[in-house]
């Protein structure tokens, strides 16, 4: 089987950035830098929170990460949308009751704002398609899904139109290998393919805090899949988390840095998207996000 580059999601080793991406298709090619920023990138910047120095049990607390500067970012061969391929697709797969499939709606919705890309939901596959020896029975009895076999087994062989970033999301938990006890998610940058699981996101939580917990995890890893790197200069979607604790405290907002580096190659209108962000959170009561799109609205007027 040819090896994957395999981050793991948020909660345990969560996603680290695959730093030998390797292009086929749709990477950027090297470019000369462009040194100058934009007005927009300069405003939003007061909103910026840094963060916190890490304690024990932080993802930063054990993971000494560097970072990526913009100019690295530019640097660094990453998938951008074209004409050809500029569709976001997200694969269903399992039973679903109706307010999760409420909630992968609602994240079509959030992710085609977000990047500013046309978002589509495949049709739902069954369970099925998992074999027995990718299942197991995990520490508290639940069902888990070996998170790599729907990577190479069912998503690597979808081809779906025009697509630029294949998301599976299901209801089941995930492991990653044997030897660990669970993972939210898996992904494979080269090949633009990632699966996230809804099953610990809705533990002890509400719709409302359930789909915030959602639209970090679906945002985050697919920004990994346009080469974003964990951020570790603001509180950003962006950051590595190792606990649900840790996940809740961060931002639902990319940083201006992210922003700068994701607009880099997408060129979408900033304040559109802020405002189209603004009017999705308002819709769906996620006040923490109001607030957030609120501020850089100001800081832009």
């Amino acid at each position: 089987m040819k090896k994957l580059f395999l981050v793991l999601l948020v909660i345990l080793c969560s996603c680290e950035s695959n730093k030998k991406e390797k292009s086929k298709s749709n990477h950027q090619p090297k470019q000369e830098l462009n040194l100058k920023v934009d007005p927009y990138f300069v405003a939003i910047k007061t909103n910026d929170i840094k963060l916190a120095e890490p304690v024990f049990g932080d993802w930063l607390y054990s993971r000494k990460e560097k970072g990526q500067t913009f100019e690295q970012f530019i640097k660094t061969k990453h998938v951008v949308p074209t004409k050809e391929e500029n569709i976001i697709y997200l694969q269903p797969i399992g039973k679903f009751n109706s307010l999760q499939v409420k909630q992968i709606e609602l994240v079509r919705q959030y992710l085609q704002i977000f990047f500013q890309l046309e978002t589509k939901v495949l049709k739902d596959v069954s369970n099925d398609i998992i074999p027995n020896n990718a299942r197991r029975i995990g520490d508290v009895g639940q069902e888990q899904f070996l998170a790599g076999y729907i990577l190479t087994d069912v998503l690597k062989k979808e081809k779906p139109d025009k697509g630029v970033a294949l998301m599976a999301i299901t209801e089941k938990d995930l492991y990653p290998k044997p030897e660990w006890n669970y993972v939210f998610g898996l992904a494979s940058y080269r090949d633009k393919i990632a699966v996230s699981s809804m099953y610990r996101m809705q533990k002890e939580a509400d719709f409302n805090l359930s789909l915030d917990r959602l639209l970090k995890i679906c945002s985050h890893e697919i920004g990994h899949m346009f080469g974003l790197h964990h951020c570790i200069e603001a509180n950003c979607v962006m950051n590595g988390t190792n606990s649900m604790v840790e996940t809740d405290r961060h931002s639902l907002r990319l940083c201006s840095l992210c922003q700068r580096k994701l607009n880099s190659g997408f060129k979408y209108d900033n304040v559109k998207r802020l405002k189209e962000l603004e009017k999705y959170f308002k819709d769906n009561q996620l006040t923490s996000g109001v607030v957030l799109m609120e501020k850089d609205l100001k800081s832009i007027q």
